[in-house]
């Protein structure tokens, strides 16, 4: 597979997507201890989690500039990275969407799918983890699978809550549609994670 050179790339996926399940564990932690207040704040912490996620990628990829063999194919690089990248970056736009919409108190449901978030990225991180052995690892094939059956839950999840939130006549259209959006990311997180999932088999199917 790869010398020491090419381990500093499995090490970066890692690195990037440890940071992915940083953001998930801090949006879990501010839906379950919400206060509005201290959006503005949270919203800051975010941003730095994300910004090392950023640097992380920016410096995997200049390295790759200057490498003349990859253990994986250049473009297999660069769309895992841009995957996982994207993980985090949707994470913060659910946070975002709390500040923007200007959320003053958390649905239940808000916190399911953000359980489900924290389990996924984890469950992400660990294959990221295998890769670099992947042709003896025990594990991988089936992380793979759990990142797909926890993006099918998010799907069930954001379907329910969607439904709930348009059949609760206590709120009013906007908070409706705000809700809508939110958990429309939320989603979108499970999605990501899961197009990392497929990009780790695809390498898997072309390196075996």
């Amino acid at each position: 597979m790869a010398g020491k050179k090419g381990q500093m790339y499995y090490q970066s996926f890692v690195e990037m997507a440890d940071y992915s399940h940083k953001a998930a564990l801090f949006l879990q932690n501010v839906v379950r201890n919400y206060d509005p207040d201290k959006l503005v704040d949270l919203k800051t912490e975010m941003h730095a989690i994300e910004q090392a996620g950023d640097i992380a990628k920016h410096h995997m990829t200049k390295n790759l500039a200057k490498e003349f063999i990859t253990p994986i194919e250049r473009e297999d690089i660069m769309e895992l990275a841009s995957y996982i990248d994207t993980v985090t970056d949707k994470i913060e736009d659910v946070l975002l969407r709390l500040y923007m919409f200007n959320i003053k108190s958390i649905r239940e449901d808000a916190i399911a799918l953000a359980d489900v978030i924290v389990t996924c990225t984890a469950s992400m991180k660990q294959a990221l983890e295998e890769i670099h052995n992947f042709k003896k690892s025990k594990t991988i094939h089936q992380l793979v699978v759990e990142v797909n059956r926890l993006e099918e839950e998010g799907d069930r999840l954001y379907t329910e809550a969607v439904r709930r939130v348009f059949t609760d006549t206590s709120i009013s259209a906007v908070e409706a549609i705000a809700w809508e959006h939110i958990y429309h990311y939320m989603e979108d997180v499970c999605d990501a994670c899961e197009d990392v999932a497929d990009t780790v088999e695809g390498v898997i199917m072309k390196n075996s």
